[in-house]
């Protein structure tokens, strides 16, 4: 792990998600900028010294000179936006496969940039959209590849929080300083920390691409330098509509996601708070409830489903369906086998572009004076 010391948040979540299925073992990591942080952080978790590196490069370095059967094989990346390309590129230039966490660069150029590294390097790539590993966000994105839905023509997406109502990055909150600093964020704020997840989910599940985009982005608190609020409609490739909302200043929401697709002949909604539910509306029947674990759903969803139906799964057992899936698609090329579908389901490199050209597409429409603008890669 790179990344992911003492005090960060993510972190913990992918070590939790990595270890929930038992495919991976930490076996090293460089976990903070300052070394004595890294050291101590890697002391706390059981590793020995000789693993715990002052520097990503000098993980990379000293890595790569350890046996082929002893190294490191997958190097998970959870440092703030603007460490995510230089360590990934030099992670899959040295032999090592990489999950990152979201987005998944600074910069679109920089995205492109990896993108051609990935290609080169024929090592495998993970982008963690924690989102698109719910049991039932699968089998939404099943349902209307089978055409349950029919044609679709309309989809609402939204991700609210509220903690950054107030400023908090002038409070020494390391989590707020970071995720609204332009020289480590980027040029997005909320756009480009949950806007993203929004985005995704929305051409995940309904297996469209966004074409065109009109944004209103907006900076409410007093002070901050990134957007915290915003809202855009979207028209996608198959001609259907959307609506995308992400903001941080909705005082008392949490983390409810919340995605809702139409079709002619009929619709779906999901939303986090409830997420083993899946609920399904037609023109012609009463609404259908459907839940994780039931013996009706797709391969898709039960090969992401751990415990018997009624047992909440969540964002934890979301993340982890990313890690176990990338960790079984990197052991079948070991075996010199292939993956099936439904392993190699994570997403990868295309996404991460995609959300980059997004998180500049929006900020773009936001300035302009035009209803719509292209969506340009």
């Amino acid at each position: 792990m790179i990344g992911g010391g003492q005090g960060a948040f993510i972190g913990a979540v992918h070590r939790i998600a990595a270890r929930i299925d038992d495919e991976y073992e930490l076996v090293c990591g460089a976990f903070s900028s300052n070394p004595e942080k890294s050291q101590a952080s890697g002391l706390l978790l059981g590793l020995p010294a000789n693993r715990i590196y002052n520097s990503y490069t000098e993980l990379i370095e000293k890595e790569k000179q350890i046996p082929e059967n002893e190294r490191v094989q997958v190097i998970s990346i959870v440092t703030p936006n603007h460490v995510h390309f230089d360590p990934a590129k030099a992670a899959l230039e040295n032999g090592f496969h990489v999950v990152l966490d979201k987005p998944m660069t600074f910069s679109l150029a920089e995205a492109k940039e990896l993108d051609k590294v990935v290609k080169a390097s024929g090592k495998l790539f993970c982008l963690t959209h924690t989102y698109t590993g719910y049991p039932m966000i699968k089998e939404a994105k099943q349902l209307i590849k089978a055409g349950k839905l029919g044609t679709i023509r309309k989809i609402y997406v939204e991700y609210p929080q509220g903690w950054l109502s107030s400023f908090l990055e002038g409070d020494d909150n390391k989590q707020a300083s970071w995720r609204t600093d332009p020289g480590k964020s980027g040029i997005a704020g909320a756009m480009g920390d949950i806007g993203t997840h929004a985005f995704n989910l929305a051409e995940y599940v309904s297996g469209l691409e966004v074409t065109q985009i009109c944004a209103d982005i907006n900076i409410v608190v007093a002070g901050r330098k990134l957007d915290d609020d915003g809202a855009a409609l979207l028209k996608f490739n198959n001609g259907a509509s959307g609506v995308l909302t992400a903001t941080q200043i909705a005082a008392g929401e949490e983390n409810n996601v919340k995605i809702r697709v139409y079709g002619e002949k009929g619709g779906l909604e999901w939303h986090q708070a409830d997420a083993n539910s899946l609920t399904l509306m037609y023109t012609d029947k009463p609404t259908e409830i459907w839940r994780t674990g039931g013996g009706y759903v797709s391969s898709f969803a039960s090969h992401n489903t751990r415990t018997p139906a009624g047992h909440p799964e969540g964002y934890l057992e979301a993340f982890a369906n990313l890690y176990r899936n990338f960790a079984l698609t990197v052991k079948a090329g070991l075996e010199g086998k292939i993956a099936t579908p439904e392993e190699q389901d994570y997403p990868s490199i295309k996404e991460g572009i995609r959300g980059m050209a997004f998180i500049e597409n929006v900020i773009a429409s936001g300035k302009s004076d035009k209803k719509w603008t292209e969506f340009t890669i």
